[in-house]
């Protein structure tokens, strides 16, 4: 398929594999070029392939998908990983990423997203799980490389943000849903979506997602 991301699959569950291969098949600009159900299968698939884009599972059944990760990034493999998975430790997720990866997905994620993430991806771009927000919140220091700075000074950047929006974006972080900031705070969940929105708008990002990041990365919490 000409144009088309070209994609490796490791995924040592059949039913899951084929799901996911069927997902790509059926839309268009993706191209799934290889698969494995093994760690050292992976490896050498991955180096031989040189996939743009790989989707990895972390539960393997002869080496985990940490080990994968650490031996493409010392083979020099340029393929971008995204760590489609079931687990979400906090060791986890900061190896994944102090390891190369590009996104850490947990495996219930909406199809129609797992085709915007693997093209977001492919872009550039990184992408954090919503569901992983909470114990990026701990650690941000580990997953993004930065200079803190002060929450006064984040205040004085973002100075159009209300009292209001500072506590409904720290639930954002939190990883609460609307429905959630809405009886956290005893309002509507019409009142928290608008909230949600006037921060997304305010802090120039796309979503809830990256508004949390922003908030994280700016020492807002």
């Amino acid at each position: 398929m000409q144009n088309a991301i070209n994609i490796m699959l490791v995924e040592d569950h059949k039913l899951i594999r084929v799901g996911i291969k069927t997902l790509f098949d059926e839309a268009e600009g993706y191209n799934v070029i290889t698969e494995a159900q093994e760690g050292k299968e992976a490896i050498k698939k991955a180096l031989n392939t040189r996939p743009d884009i790989i989707l990895l599972d972390l539960g393997l059944p002869d080496i985990n998908g940490l080990k994968v990760l650490k031996a493409l990034q010392e083979e020099g493999c340029e393929s971008k990983v995204i760590v489609l998975t079931s687990h979400n430790t906090e060791e986890e997720i900061n190896k994944s990423f102090s390891l190369g990866a590009y996104a850490y997905v947990i495996k219930d994620i909406n199809t129609d997203m797992l085709l915007f993430i693997v093209k977001s991806v492919f872009n550039g771009a990184m992408w954090l799980d919503p569901k992983i927000i909470p114990i990026l919140r701990k650690t941000p220091q580990k997953l993004i490389p930065q200079q803190q700075i002060s929450r006064a000074s984040f205040r004085n950047t973002h100075a159009n943000l209300t009292q209001r929006e500072y506590e409904v974006l720290k639930l954002v972080v939190d990883g609460k849903s609307n429905c959630e900031i809405a009886e956290i705070l005893c309002i509507s969940e019409h009142t928290a979506k608008a909230h949600v929105c006037s921060i997304i708008q305010k802090l120039v990002v796309d979503d809830r997602t990256q508004a949390a990041v922003k908030a994280i990365k700016e020492g807002i919490v």
